[in-house]
C-alpha cells in the first residue's frame, strides 16, 4: 500500500509495481472493491459513500472545465 511506502523507497516500490493495461486495471477493480466494502456494502450505511463519489465527480468536473471557466471570468461584458 502507498501509505506504508517511505519516501526514500518510493522509486524501487514504484519500480514493481505493474503498469500493464491488465495491471491497470486490476489495481483500479482492487480500488473499487475496497472502496465499495468499506463505505457502500455495509449493514448501517448512510449517505457518506455516496456523498464521496459526488464530491469527487464536481471537483474532476471543476478541474477537467477550469481553463473554460478562467477564459469567461477575465473576459469583459459589455
Amino acid at each position: 500500500m502507498l501509505m506504508d511506502v517511505k519516501l526514500g523507497q518510493l522509486p524501487s516500490w514504484l519500480a514493481m509495481r505493474d503498469f500493464t493495461p491488465g495491471g491497470i486495471v486490476r489495481a483500479v477493480r482492487r480500488g473499487y472493491d475496497r472502496y465499495f466494502n468499506k463505505y457502500i456494502d455495509v449493514k448501517k450505511g448512510g449517505v457518506g459513500g455516496i456523498a464521496m463519489v459526488l464530491a469527487g465527480y464536481v471537483v474532476i468536473s471543476y478541474i477537467w472545465s477550469y481553463d473554460h471557466i478562467k477564459h469567461d471570468r477575465h473576459r469583459k461584458y459589455h
